[in-house]
């Protein structure tokens, strides 16, 4: 059940909120964050067209409440165990080739050479797909990270032959396990095997490589803490789950009113928007000490970036997985990985965030 956190007394606010399209609030969302956690837990952005929740307790009461469900409809459920280890080794060897392929250099981007290509490359390596796939496929997701999207339109088109000749000569990939027998001997539909494919093409896609690179600069401004990743690799996870709390790739996930509901003295009508605003809810201090700090020992990040309760992301666990690939071949490859001399990029966006360079020294 969504839980009420309006305050007490009805006092209007001084001035009107700024909207979060805003500029000033996408270039520095978070003074805005906090001055809605503290007197407008629960208030409409009228330019977004959305009632905005951006305190912890109350963005994750709405992503478990059945009430409201996801604004788009998104992608059949992806089979971990079934995809996991073809994926794994997929970016396994993906992350390798790239980060070897830029070693050498005095400095690199790794956002323009590395975590914009990985999550695409290795899900498309992983089905056994054309590597110039991995360019389409990048191109497609571009602009469209939230978690519950649903994959492009054009994937199916993409997808639809390649199972056609999987089906007539079965090959050793994951698109191929995928078309071949269960088992209970029956064979998935081509419209199931393509919505598989295409909810792991999509996880693969822009939201990972944005929190990929979230991940990389929250580590780079932490030079000990990456010494420490580099020594003790099972830390890794907790790592990235820090890195998904403190910088989330998408800060407002939307949801729709599938009935009324009353939140905080006020009913939502059946058909309104909810802006749940995970980037404030991660750095919410009645939940987080210091929340604005990374610390990859924080002992329960527990992040929302990739959904909660029923509506959450499959993916998740695939773009953990492809995050820690990642890193462990920038580790191996880069031994002197810090950043290149000049100033620190600045996260941009609000609906898509992360910073669009990452310059770096690797030796």
């Amino acid at each position: 059940m969504l839980s009420s956190s309006a305050p007490q007394g009805h006092c209007p606010p001084p001035a009107p909120l700024p909207s979060l399209l805003s500029a000033d609030v996408v270039s520095d969302p978070y003074p805005h964050y906090r001055l809605l956690r503290e007197r407008h837990p629960l208030v409409r952005d009228e330019l977004l067209g959305a009632w905005l929740l951006s305190r912890y307790a109350d963005v994750r009461a709405a992503l478990v409440d059945v009430r409201l469900g996801a604004a788009g409809a998104g992608p059949g459920p992806v089979r971990r165990g079934l995809v996991e280890p073809a994926l794994r080794a997929a970016a396994e060897r993906t992350a390798f080739v790239l980060a070897r392929r830029v070693a050498g250099r005095r400095e690199v981007d790794l956002v323009a050479e590395f975590s914009a290509w990985l999550p695409a490359a290795a899900a498309v390596a992983a089905l056994g797909l054309p590597w110039e796939d991995a360019a389409r496929v990048r191109e497609w997701c571009r602009g469209a990270p939230a978690p519950t999207g649903g994959p492009h339109p054009e994937l199916g088109g993409l997808l639809r032959p390649h199972v056609a000749r999987r089906r007539a000569h079965p090959g050793r990939d994951l698109l191929s396990v995928l078309c071949g027998p269960r088992a209970d001997g029956r064979a998935l539909s081509d419209e199931t095997v393509t919505a598989l494919a295409g909810a792991l093409l999509t996880g693969g896609g822009e939201a990972t490589g944005l929190a990929l690179a979230s991940f990389l600069a929250n580590l780079l401004d932490h030079p000990a803490q990456l010494a420490l990743l580099r020594a003790r690799p099972a830390l890794i996870p907790g790592a990235w789950a820090e890195s998904l709390r403190r910088d989330p790739p998408a800060h407002v996930v939307l949801r729709r009113a599938l009935a009324p509901i009353p939140v905080g003295g006020t009913t939502l009508p059946t058909g309104a928007m909810v802006a749940c605003l995970v980037g404030s809810a991660g750095r919410d201090p009645f939940r987080f000490a210091d929340p604005d700090r990374y610390d990859i020992f924080r002992p329960d990040p527990a992040h929302l970036a990739f959904g909660a309760g029923q509506h959450f992301c499959p993916a998740a666990a695939l773009a953990a997985l492809t995050a820690e690939c990642g890193l462990r071949a920038l580790l191996d490859a880069m031994p002197g990985l810090r950043w290149a001399p000049g100033p620190r990029p600045a996260p941009q966006g609000l609906m898509a965030r992360a910073p669009h360079r990452l310059l770096v020294r690797p030796c």
